[in-house]
């Protein structure tokens, strides 16, 4: 299958495009890390619309977004809510256009009316149910980040504690929150892509581990790890409450599951990120 992925060099975008080629499937990367031709912002793109013609499924994580920090930065700012309102306006017209069967990235946050990050994923669940696409809620994935500007508190954590010694937290560290190792996501998505007509666009297809962790208990796990090569690391929680979600706690649909359950625990996939970032730092036990 001649598969697009719009974000590719993003978090879960880089897993899923290794993932499916490794199935067989001929994958095309579209990430404006790659060059101008990628700018979904702009318009006309004479490269993204051939590259979405042709393609038998795509999936658009194209967003721009990172992490909590990156969100109670950015998230209300013009630049951010000008560059994701022109990528979906023109990639969701190219859709359009194509009439393509495709799965649109969101987020468990689209319902919280006072995030600009929120409101701007409804929008986009909302084209994607006109145009007879599906809709997947992320909650939290985790994995291998190339950008850490834009790094999620697991990858920022770990690299806190090679290159600093502490985790310095945003808030208490008591706010829970569902992560789902990004290996598991990509076997969900190939899922919801394979059984595509078996869904219908308004189905709440929440992508998560269905399992709930503090963010004290993520630093602890990752403290762990640091001390199975002889680090200790000083964990430094901060004293704002959580500013990005507001302390709101939304519960995942369980309808996916008819379909696909994730696999690997907190403990396990941490550990996998540890180690891979680990590399990085030439850290000799």
């Amino acid at each position: 299958m001649n598969i697009v992925i719009l974000g590719s060099a993003g978090q879960i975008g880089a897993y899923l495009e290794e993932y499916l080629k490794e199935k067989g499937h001929d994958v095309i990367g579209v990430d404006i890390v790659d060059g101008p031709q990628n700018d979904l912002r702009v318009t006309p793109n004479s490269y993204v619309e051939n590259v979405i013609k042709n393609a038998d499924f795509v999936f658009f994580l194209s967003f721009d977004v990172g992490g909590s920090r990156y969100l109670k930065k950015y998230q209300h700012t013009f630049d951010f809510i000008n560059n994701n309102t022109r990528m979906m306006a023109n990639t969701f017209a190219l859709l359009e256009k194509y009439r393509k069967r495709f799965v649109f990235a969101s987020s468990q946050m689209s319902n919280m009316s006072y995030s600009p990050y929120g409101v701007m994923k409804r929008v986009g669940e909302l084209h994607t149910t006109a145009l007879k696409g599906l809709t997947v809620k992320f909650w939290n994935v985790y994995g291998i980040e190339n950008d850490m500007e834009k790094a999620h508190v697991i990858t920022d954590f770990i690299r806190k504690g090679f290159e600093e010694g502490e985790f310095e937290m945003m808030t208490d560290g008591t706010e829970e929150r569902q992560f789902l190792y990004a290996e598991d996501c990509c076997e969900a998505l190939e899922t919801v892509m394979e059984n595509f007509t078996d869904f219908k666009p308004e189905d709440p297809l929440h992508i998560t581990s269905f399992h709930a962790t503090t963010i004290k208990d993520v630093a602890s796990i990752i403290s762990g790890q640091f001390s199975m090569i002889g680090k200790d690391i000083k964990i430094s929680p901060g004293l704002a409450k959580d500013s990005v979600q507001m302390d709101k706690r939304n519960e995942a649909d369980t309808y996916i599951t008819g379909w696909w359950l994730p696999k690997t625990n907190m403990q396990d996939g941490i550990a996998k990120v540890f180690n891979e970032m680990k590399k990085n730092y030439d850290y000799i036990v």
